[in-house]
């Protein structure tokens, strides 16, 4: 058998490079622009308006490449027979016909390599579905090799590279001087000791902060490097309107990582598991790194501060001021921190304080860290601040009297559960297949739609989904309880880790200790405890347990390194891995301890609302009842909403007791406000959109605030409902519905809503796809661009005689404007972030041109 790995090379170049030049454009005379993106997909020819080659070349090409391949290896060494031959030459047309498909510009892939730019070309082509063994896999992989290796050069050759090549080093060169005058304006003249230790706590943050969990991974956790993990979700926040009851139904939207850009002081709340210190993290890192192409001048020449309140909370002891931030947290290097070097950061105003976990600390503490906040605040003005919790556990504008602005981070879309998935399933090594299969199932079953809103939720179930070989729990209990089984009881099995150090604990065992320890940390209001505080709590179980010659030592180390959960995040400091398993194992005990009235009467405190949930699910279906009659019978909305989420966590519910449910959540609908209409679409679920009123029995107010709740219901019955209203005369109803389909499916929603509104308001895009699908609908008026875009992907994508409004939300848009001109009925047009005003020079005249720069109000210029 000849060597497989050596046939693409046996392919003379004389053979491949006229085949490779068939896929591709002739370059004639103007057929680029250099001061525009030149995306290879523009230049293929089975994709462009003068086509040379159909799609079906593509596949002759593809044959040719292989038959080459094989000749060259002689009759009797050929690697793959007939069949599998045809396979390959399949799989490989089907990935050179991506590049008619990828966004990639031509210099990038260039500065790719033939490596990389083959895995870019193959990155969606699944292979199972061609049944390529060893041979034809490692023929398909040289083949491709060998054509991307012709590819790049063929695009070298071309006559707009260079000039494409030199408009692009001279943007970079221009955003890179853009840092140095930022650089240069924030840094102050330092000593040699303040910046040697800058230096060394920046390689501190990247080190610590980095990597991110990834729970399920290896049948238990695995750390993933944050810049290729980190996933963008949204933060949201209604206008000020709003506050009264009543908005003007848009929301303003932002990049989570864009935050601080335009507001030096956030509150951002997030339910758990959102994503909250995910966001901390790779805000640290980007503040502490040394790259200045990101985009955000506003973290440049920064430094982090990354101060989780847990951890700098503690009992009897006051909150740190700057000078013991690094001690507080156990920073390595807070030992060689020069003398008031964090009062010469702040005064400076160079800080970026990182406030994790309000909801973390007690709520008698919660008063002495506004207070805390306040007088950092006016100590150390123009520093960046961002403070996250949990969403209830303060009330709204807890902070805005110190000047910070709220902002929600929003429930993961339809294309960030997408996205998260096949990074999670490629990182594991599991075939792409398993990932779609998981995929199709979170879209078609209204549970798991439910339970995958949020990165920890994603990661277990795509955990569980590979586990389980398909099948997947219905309910937040049994995805909890078999979360932990693989932790606890699989994880050394899987390890192979069948004689650990130490004494062996059962699963069972191992469930009974944490569940003690979590049931201690909650009644406490405490997220964390110390050592002899977990040592005191385990020596008074051991007597009731099998452990014969353990003693509190022992048991502790065991939990501590065998079962994945329990964690020092300190020298003498334990907590679990994540609340929401705390929150878990603690509402089991109090089942078991028939903990039924303290439960209830928690259910004020927001820091209990999960444990109570989960104490329902855990119930037997009497105990469950007594508990939702009591909550009932507090009164209060919080309790009747807490019942109502309680429905879907009982297993048995006897009908009177719903009914009973239903009619104090019945005097709750239709919501008097858009805020509590959110808290009851988020505890009631799909039981909420069987009692809100339809649009002929509502005024334009309730439909919009009606139409606002079946929006963060966001269920597949909550699209249908949506449907009713989609032709409602109400200009904030419209507002809502155009401006809410990134929370579904795109493609369904266009078709089921937007297709059928009235009169076309923003709609905001962020990919591609989304102007593809905008377009397939003859276009649209009004686009709101969100984030990074391409010049090229607009201009090719949006209905040019439709679009009228254009907003660019990026923080750097491209230099230059005369694209515009592209759009003849295209009459405002607003750009966010800091912009040269000589831009509006550049504008057609009548076009009126606003932009928004940071910390300024926005500024408006009429060209004409």
């Amino acid at each position: 058998m000849v060597d497989v790995t050596a046939l693409g090379a046996r392919v003379a170049s004389s053979a491949v490079a006229p085949l490779v030049r068939r896929l591709f454009v002739r370059d004639g005379p103007g057929a680029g622009l250099v001061d525009r993106p030149v995306r290879i997909s523009a230049l293929v020819s089975f994709r462009s308006e003068k086509r040379s080659v159909t799609p079906k070349d593509v596949d002759k090409i593809a044959a040719e490449l292989v038959r080459r391949a094989l000749a060259s290896a002689g009759p009797r060494e050929r690697p793959v027979d007939a069949a599998e031959a045809t396979a390959v030459k399949d799989a490989l047309a089907r990935t050179l016909a991506r590049l008619g498909e990828i966004t990639v510009e031509d210099y990038e892939a260039v500065g790719l390599g033939p490596d990389r730019f083959a895995r870019e070309l193959r990155g969606n082509v699944p292979l199972s579905p061609y049944g390529l063994g060893e041979g034809g896999l490692l023929l398909y992989e040289r083949l491709l090799h060998t054509a991307s290796l012709h590819i790049l050069n063929f695009l070298t050759q071309r006559s707009t590279y260079v000039a494409r090549r030199q408009t692009v080093q001279t943007q970079q060169l221009a955003r890179l001087v853009q840092a140095v005058d930022v650089l240069l304006e924030r840094l102050p003249s330092q000593t040699a000791e303040d910046a040697g230790f800058e230096e060394r706590y920046a390689d501190h943050i990247a080190g610590r902060y980095g990597t991110l969990t990834i729970y399920g991974l290896d049948a238990g956790t695995r750390e993933w490097p944050l810049d290729t993990a980190y996933l963008s979700l949204e933060a949201t926040r209604p206008q000020a309107a709003g506050r009264a009851g009543r908005r003007d139904a848009e929301y303003l939207t932002v990049a989570a990582e864009q935050v601080l850009a335009g507001q030096d002081q956030v509150f951002v709340r997030g339910v758990a598991g959102s994503g909250k210190t995910t966001l901390v993290q790779w805000l640290a890192v980007t503040a502490a790194g040394r790259a200045y192409d990101h985009g955000l001048t506003h973290l440049i020449g920064r430094v982090p501060f990354v101060l989780p309140m847990r951890r700098i909370v503690r009992p009897g002891a006051e909150l740190p001021f700057p000078g013991d931030f690094l001690r507080s947290v156990g920073c390595p290097v807070a030992g060689e921190q020069p003398p008031g070097w964090a009062e010469r950061v702040l005064r400076a105003r160079r800080g970026v304080l990182l406030v994790d976990g309000i909801d973390e600390i007690a709520g008698d503490r919660r008063a002495a860290a506004r207070r805390w906040l306040r007088e950092l605040v006016r100590a150390f003005p123009g520093n960046l601040w961002l403070v996250t919790s949990r969403p209830s556990a303060v009330p709204e504008d807890w902070l805005a009297a110190e000047g910070f602005g709220e902002r929600v981070l929003a429930r993961m879309s339809q294309d960030d559960i997408a996205t998260f998935v096949r990074r999670w399933h490629r990182a594991a090594g599991v075939a792409e297949s398993v990932g779609e299969s998981l995929l199709g199932a979170v879209r078609t079953t209204s549970e798991l739609n439910r339970l995958a809103t949020n990165p920890l939720m994603c990661g277990m179930l795509c955990a569980l989904h590979r586990d389980r070989r398909g099948f997947l729990p219905q309910d937040r209990r049994s995805l909890y309880e078999a979360a932990l089984t693989m932790l606890l009881e699989r994880r050394d099995r899987e390890r192979e880790l069948h004689a650990p150090d130490g004494v062996r604990l059962a699963y069972a065992t191992q469930v009974q200790l944490l569940q003690k320890l979590a049931w201690w940390l909650i009644r406490n209001g405490r997220q964390e405890m110390d050592r002899a505080e977990a040592l005191q709590i385990i020596g008074r179980a051991l007597p009731a347990l099998n452990l014969t010659g353990a003693d509190d030592e022992e048991v502790y180390h065991a939990l501590l390194l065998r079962s994945g959960l329990l964690r020092e995040p300190a020298e003498g400091r334990a907590d679990f891995l994540h609340r929401t398993f705390q929150d878990y194992l603690g509402a089991r005990l109090a089942v078991q301890e028939m903990d039924f009235g303290l439960l209830v009467d928690h259910a004020g405190d927001d820091a209990w609302e999960d444990v109570i949930l989960l104490g329902l699910a855990h119930a037997r279906p009497k105990e469950a009842e007594r508990m939702l009659r009591r909550l009932t019978e507090l009164g209060t909305p919080r309790g009747t909403l807490l019942a109502a989420a309680g429905l879907r966590y009982a297993a048995e519910v006897d009908p009177e007791v719903r009914k009973r449910v239903e009619e104090h959540l019945a005097a709750l609908v239709p919501p008097a406000t858009f805020e509590l209409g959110s808290e009851v679409a988020r505890r009631g679920g799909d039981l909420v959109l069987g009692l809100l009123p339809g649009p002929e029995e509502t005024d334009d107010i309730t439909a919009a605030i009606v139409v606002g709740t079946a929006v963060e219901v966001g269920s597949e019955a909550a699209l249908h409902f949506l449907t009713r209203f989609r032709t409602h005369p109400g200009r904030d109803v419209q507002v809502i519905l155009a401006d809410s389909w990134h929370r579904f499916d795109r493609e369904r929603y266009a078709r089921e809503i937007l297709a059928h509104l009235p009169e076309q308001w923003p709609v905001q895009v962020s990919t591609p796809d989304d102007l593809r699908t905008l377009r397939s609908m003859g276009g649209w008026e009004q686009i709101v661009v969100r984030g990074a875009y391409r010049v090229e992907d607009l201009t090719e994508l949006i209905v040019p005689e439709r679009l009228t409004y254009l907003a660019l939300e990026a923080p750097h848009p491209v230099e230059g404007l005369a694209w515009l001109s592209a759009f003849p009925a295209l009459e405002t047009v607003h750009v966010a972030g800091d912009v040269d005003t000589a831009v509006a020079q550049e504008l057609p005249t009548g076009m009126e041109f606003t932009w928004e720069p940071s910390q300024q109000p926005s500024h408006t210029h009429h060209q004409g």
